[in-house]
């Protein structure tokens, strides 16, 4: 396993509420590269809760949604824009969770449009929400002209958590 460079760190303007580590609002996450997945572990607080000591079914979307952005920034190496997201909330998860594991996928391909699986477990590896993601990608002259360059990885081989 090993961390995915974020690709606009640094960008002018770059304030993602999903990615970027300097929204101070944002849930600022991080993504590793096993094999065909995209992996990200993230750490549940008391500010995204909807009812007490629950998720926000609206956050755990938002973690969903930009896992599959991830997966195709990295698999595809291109970017572009979500045109459906459809979430299945199986169990709630707890914002006292010590640490909860996004794992996405590609699992179609029709021209343009990608299909990306996500799976949300919980700290014992129970899978809590699904989502299926339709990915608008853009072709790579397009992601390029946007600021997208190439999404790559960092350092060595990093062991799972």
């Amino acid at each position: 396993m090993r961390k995915i460079k974020n690709p606009w760190t640094g960008a002018e303007g770059y304030n993602c509420f999903g990615c970027s580590p300097e929204n101070p609002l944002g849930v600022h996450m991080e993504f590793y590269e096993e094999g065909d997945e995209i992996i990200s572990f993230w750490k549940p607080r008391p500010d995204y809760q909807g009812w007490i000591n629950t998720m926000h079914g609206g956050i755990l979307s938002t973690l969903i949604d930009e896992t599959a952005g991830w997966v195709v920034f990295r698999k595809l190496q291109t970017s572009g824009v979500t045109a459906r997201l459809d979430v299945r909330y199986k169990k709630p998860v707890m914002t006292t969770e010590p640490q909860i594991t996004l794992r996405g996928r590609i699992t179609g391909q029709n021209r343009r449009l990608v299909t990306v699986e996500v799976t949300l477990e919980n700290a014992k590896g129970e899978v809590c929400t699904e989502g299926t993601a339709t990915y608008y990608v853009f072709e790579k002259e397009k992601a390029h002209a946007m600021g997208f360059v190439s999404c790559d990885l960092e350092g060595d081989e990093l062991l799972p958590l």
